[in-house]
């Protein structure tokens, strides 16, 4: 079995913008600069002939780059918060891919997320916080925007089972032809 989702990366320029907002709260998980990404699909748990089959799949969609840009900070749990977040504005060609994405989730049997699709980039975890300094901190960040960047392709990364899952390894580029010259 193998742990997969589908994400975009963030070039290095953004992270640093994230890396810059990650203070202020005491006791969080921050995440690594480097397992920073927009997820498209969480795939889950699978045996290594459905993710073959899944890659298969995810190697015939079309991909042409398109531009994004982060918006504002916000929090996962309500009265509980768990988790902290960059906002992503959705565009129609990242609606459109993770569409894509899901579709080919469903052709090798797979079943999708059932929650609406928020894309976003989670920037720490914690448990048993204070929800104060949780608001506090996105009152303070909350005009966080990035300019936008251009997205080259997707990947499908695999991650550890349990809490955060980090670290991420990607195991194939889409499209596979991408370089980095």
């Amino acid at each position: 079995m193998i742990r997969l989702f589908t994400a975009l990366e963030i070039p290095d320029e953004i992270a640093s913008r994230l890396e810059a907002l990650q203070n202020g709260i005491e006791h969080a998980r921050w995440i690594e600069r480097e397992n920073f990404h927009i997820t498209l699909t969480f795939i889950g748990d699978i045996a290594e002939d459905i993710a073959a089959d899944l890659d298969d799949a995810l190697a015939s969609i079309p991909f042409e780059p398109f531009e994004l840009e982060l918006e504002g900070v916000g929090e996962f749990g309500g009265a509980k918060p768990h988790a902290i977040w960059a906002g992503v504005k959705l565009t129609e060609p990242l609606k459109q891919l993770q569409a894509r994405h899901e579709s080919a989730m469903r052709r090798v049997g797979l079943t999708p997320e059932k929650r609406k699709y928020m894309p976003h980039i989670t920037l720490a975890r914690f448990r048993a916080i204070e929800t104060p300094e949780v608001y506090r901190f996105i009152a303070a960040n909350n005009l966080f925007a990035t300019p936008k960047f251009e997205v080259t392709r997707a990947v499908l990364f695999s991650a550890r089972s349990g809490t955060g899952g980090g670290p991420y390894v990607p195991e194939r580029f889409y499209p596979e032809d991408f370089s980095d010259d």
